[in-house]
């Protein structure tokens, strides 16, 4: 009997071991700035459009660090939900500082930054936005076969609120624009469904999913491409919640996820033409 209930708890206590995590190799690893954590906002698409207009510059040479918490001092709404295109109207109408000046929210309660010190010159905020990213410069792409493909479609989500237009293709278009991009070193801006039971942030990361619609409720930055061990395509997702999970915050999502699961892309001009 005693012989039994060992043999019993080995088994629970195996099956209660955690797993250790998948182990990628990567293929693509973009330049970035540190993880960061929104906390309890709800400005994950201001995280993320600012990650891939700093990857972007860093790819290029340029030492770009850019303040979350600005946008959010603008705003004064920390339950203000937006899209990558809100990130970049908001920096084109307020203007923009570095995290430097701007790191996180305690600094709300100092007058915003009027001037940004760069490489010794000296800039506005609105400058400073413009120098990082001029008017015009991203495209905002979509894949959804309720609207005719290769034309711009207005999303009816209540996440675009200011009624942004999209570009929409299809799916394996997207996905390859996507992965192209990437493989020339463009930071890329993600958008889509994280409520997938095949999403773990825990566990760092995104795959299994149902064929259900997308639905809009994260974005994250895209920051490089990797292979698990049977050799499938996972794409190397910068996210905003912290780096408490086995890859520092970083999470891994399969190509089958993101072709499936996006709602919208955001990428320069360059990066979708080459």
């Amino acid at each position: 009997m005693k012989r039994l209930l060992y043999l019993f708890l080995i088994v629970c206590l195996a099956g209660c071991q955690k797993q250790p995590p998948i182990v990628f190799s990567d293929e693509v690893r973009l330049p970035m700035t540190p993880v960061k954590n929104q906390g309890n906002s709800q400005f994950c698409w201001a995280y993320a459009m600012l990650s891939t207009i700093e990857t972007e510059h860093i790819a290029r040479g340029d030492s770009v660090h850019l303040s979350p918490a600005y946008i959010e001092r603008v705003v004064k709404r920390r339950n203000l939900r937006g899209m990558g295109h809100t990130l970049l109207n908001i920096i084109g109408r307020h203007g923009i500082v570095s995290y430097d000046a701007y790191p996180d929210t305690s600094y709300h309660k100092l007058p915003r930054p009027r001037w940004v010190f760069m490489l010794g010159a000296r800039y506005t905020p609105l400058e400073f936005a413009h120098s990082v990213c001029a008017p015009g410069e991203y495209i905002s792409l979509t894949s959804n076969d309720e609207y005719p493909y290769y034309k711009k479609v207005v999303l009816d989500l209540p996440d675009n609120w200011e009624k942004g237009s999209f570009l929409n293709i299809p799916k394996d278009s997207l996905l390859a624009h996507v992965e192209r991009a990437v493989r020339q070193r463009h930071g890329v801006c993600w958008e889509g469904d994280t409520h997938e039971s095949g999403f773990s942030f825990k566990e760092g990361v995104a795959d299994k999913h149902n064929n259900s619609r997308p639905t809009d409720n994260h974005c994250m930055a895209i920051v490089g491409l990797a292979r698990d061990p049977q050799h499938r395509l996972f794409f190397i997702m910068k996210n905003s919640w912290g780096t408490h999970n086995p890859y520092d915050g970083l999470m891994y999502m399969s190509a089958e996820y993101l072709r499936d699961k996006t709602v919208a892309i955001f990428m320069t001009k360059e990066a979708y033409e080459q």
